[in-house]
């Protein structure tokens, strides 16, 4: 009983994963990029875990709050321009998505 790799496969399969995932992160930084270029500066409140090493309190929150709006009113960017960045910003995360919606449908399909 002898077992062999197609090594050419693998390669492929490497080739794609790397490609695959280089993509993704690329374009969520860019959507990121563009989302905050658009003045629209995301702010998530952490959550709370009763056994956390740290908490974040509610005076860090608004804070972070507080500098992502003051960002938002800085920007130097015209409302068309904000306008445009924030619709560069949903297709860069429309691209990732589509791009993790093909990989689960290779994954599925089997590669056919």
């Amino acid at each position: 009983m002898s077992i062999e790799i197609d090594w050419l496969a693998f390669l492929s399969v490497f080739a794609g994963a790397i490609v695959g995932a280089v993509a993704i992160v690329f374009f969520y930084a860019l959507g990121l990029r563009m989302l905050v270029r658009a003045g629209r500066v995301p702010v998530v409140t952490p959550a709370e875990f009763t056994d956390a090493i740290t908490v974040i309190s509610e005076k860090e929150i608004k804070r972070a709050a507080k500098q992502a709006a003051k960002a938002a009113r800085k920007s130097p960017l015209t409302e068309v321009q904000k306008n445009l960045a924030f619709l560069a910003a949903i297709g860069c995360f429309l691209l990732c998505a589509l791009a993790v919606a093909a990989g689960i449908f290779l994954i599925v399909s089997g590669g056919h």
